[in-house]
């Protein structure tokens, strides 16, 4: 019965970070996939065929910020770093938020 029960705990853990995983996890896969070879995707305008995708773009961008290539980064989406200063202080508010609601709910405060 304890294993079940850590098994639930960790579920109920991980599915309220669900958000915080997803954002740090592209992050890091951002940060070690290489922004000039080509790779597999999920966007329907590239798998269709077009040239151009601004989404792509951006991830690329991100891509090469995370390598430290700035004007590449730029050249693939003048947004690339902005979008990595959202993703952070998103990720940063999640873990305040989890921090505070754990805070308040063992506390009750």
């Amino acid at each position: 019965m304890a294993t079940l029960q850590n098994f639930k705990s960790i579920a109920r853990f991980i599915y309220s970070r669900t958000e915080l995983f997803f954002w740090t996890g592209a992050l890091v896969a951002l940060a070690f996939t290489s922004p000039e070879g080509h790779h597999y995707t999920l966007c329907p305008l590239s798998n269709l065929g077009f040239g151009y995708c601004p989404g792509c773009g951006l991830g690329r961008s991100v891509s090469c910020a995370l390598h430290g290539n700035l004007t590449g980064s730029i050249e693939w989406h003048p947004l690339g770093i902005f979008a990595i200063g959202v993703i952070l202080h998103r990720i940063v508010s999640l873990i305040k938020y989890s921090i505070k609601f754990n805070h308040q709910k063992h506390y009750g405060l």
